[in-house]
């Protein structure tokens, strides 16, 4: 094996993810991870501290682009308007990525403990986005609610964007549960 290999990183993924959907998760070994994508278990730990990381090694770079979408917003949008232009920013991303994102989310779906490190990753999303708003000079408990509704429209969108089986975006269904929130709360105020 040479010293240097090309994309380790995005081969120790793939593998590590085919992997997972043939054996599961737990039946998974980095040994065997590492041995798949044709590179050492050293080389495995170079890039992730342990297989579940795997999963999860995007959710700094996610929640870097919704913080800085965020605070790209108009001064003059409102925090869920904020919010939403910075899940819309998200949503190309996983546009790209939606074979991806389902056998993913069934590996997660599969396992109590990644369920829980998931729940874990999404309230970290709501707590930057939360802090970003304050940044903007939105007040408690706005900030927050905002927030936490932001990802709670992030997760349902989700949710049904990976069990969909039309050619519709991550952004389209971002925005039709932005908009059935809205339409809740309106109705709330009746």
């Amino acid at each position: 094996m040479s010293r240097w290999e090309p994309n380790a990183r995005g081969r120790l993924e793939q593998a590590a993810m085919d992997l997972y959907g043939e054996r599961g998760y737990e039946q998974t070994t980095v040994t065997e991870i590492a041995a798949r994508a044709g590179l050492t278990e050293r080389t495995f730990f170079r890039h992730y501290a342990d297989k579940r990381e795997v999963l999860f090694a995007g959710s700094a770079s996610l929640q870097e682009l919704l913080v800085n979408a965020l605070a790209e917003a108009p001064a003059s949008a409102s925090p869920i308007e904020a919010v939403a232009a910075a899940l819309h920013a998200a949503a190309g991303v996983f546009d790209e990525r939606r074979e991806q994102s389902r056998l993913r989310q069934k590996v997660i779906s599969a396992n109590a403990e990644l369920r829980e490190r998931e729940l874990i990753k999404l309230a970290s999303l709501a707590a930057a986005l939360g802090e970003s708003l304050r940044a903007r000079g939105v007040s408690e408990p706005a900030a927050s609610l905002a927030a936490e509704a932001g990802i709670a429209v992030f997760k349902v969108a989700f949710e049904r964007w990976i069990a969909g089986t039309d050619e519709r975006t991550m952004g389209a269904f971002i925005q039709e549960s932005l908009d059935e929130l809205k339409a809740m709360a309106a109705d709330s105020r009746a």
